[in-house]
């Protein structure tokens, strides 16, 4: 199967396929925050460049979060829009986990909350053990164990913990390795944490940056 993976819960615009059958993987990552305008063109980057369509897809899977308001919904709404235009199935996974797929051991995962706050979760060997939660810098303290903290570089000088640090993204491989492809999708379920950054719109048509797929 090939499945398509996206996550914006992080100022990195993660897009990635993934085939199952295969075992390969490849990702299109891009630092920036403007998601709403880039994420559309680069699934078209990252298909061409694979030489295949929307057509070929088998499901979608997106990470839910945590994250800001504003980039949850457009990687979220993204994926149920291509989802529905293909007639496939779309799957949300904790981006936490997905970063903790890449880690062994004893690990806290960490994230930009903005708000001058970070999300956490721990992890033993990949499986989450507390969080994901929201907290100051300065406020966190790291469980007894954890030896290894996936920071963003520039969020790393802020915490005052002991421990090896590495900046780690979502990767497409780790986010369809988060769910099983054979069950029956949950309803898509945004990962918050607090009151959105931003009030969300009253209804509107479709923003010209989803736009319709053809298959």
């Amino acid at each position: 199967m090939l499945v398509l993976a996206i996550d914006t819960a992080t100022s990195d615009l993660v897009t990635g396929l993934v085939d199952t059958d295969a075992g390969q993987s490849r990702d299109l990552v891009s630092s920036t925050r403007n998601h709403n305008e880039n994420l559309v063109p680069a699934i078209q980057r990252l298909l061409a460049e694979a030489d295949v369509t929307f057509a070929d897809l088998g499901a979608v899977v997106v990470g839910h979060g945590p994250g800001p308001f504003t980039g949850l919904r457009v990687g979220m709404s993204t994926a149920s829009a291509i989802a529905h235009a293909v007639g496939i199935p779309v799957h949300g996974v904790g981006t936490h986990d997905a970063i903790a797929r890449q880690l062994k051991g004893r690990a806290l995962v960490a994230t930009d909350a903005r708000r001058k706050e970070i999300y956490w979760a721990t992890y033993d060997d990949g499986v989450r053990t507390a969080g994901p939660d929201v907290v100051k810098p300065a406020e966190l303290v790291l469980p007894h164990g954890v030896e290894t903290v996936s920071v963003p570089e520039r969020l790393a000088e802020q915490l005052d913990v002991e421990a090896d640090y590495v900046d780690l993204t979502p990767r497409a491989a780790g986010l369809v390795a988060c769910v099983g492809l054979d069950a029956e999708p949950a309803p898509l379920q945004p990962a918050y944490l607090r009151r959105p950054d931003a009030v969300p719109p009253k209804p509107t048509p479709k923003s010209p940056a989803i736009p319709e797929v053809e298959v």
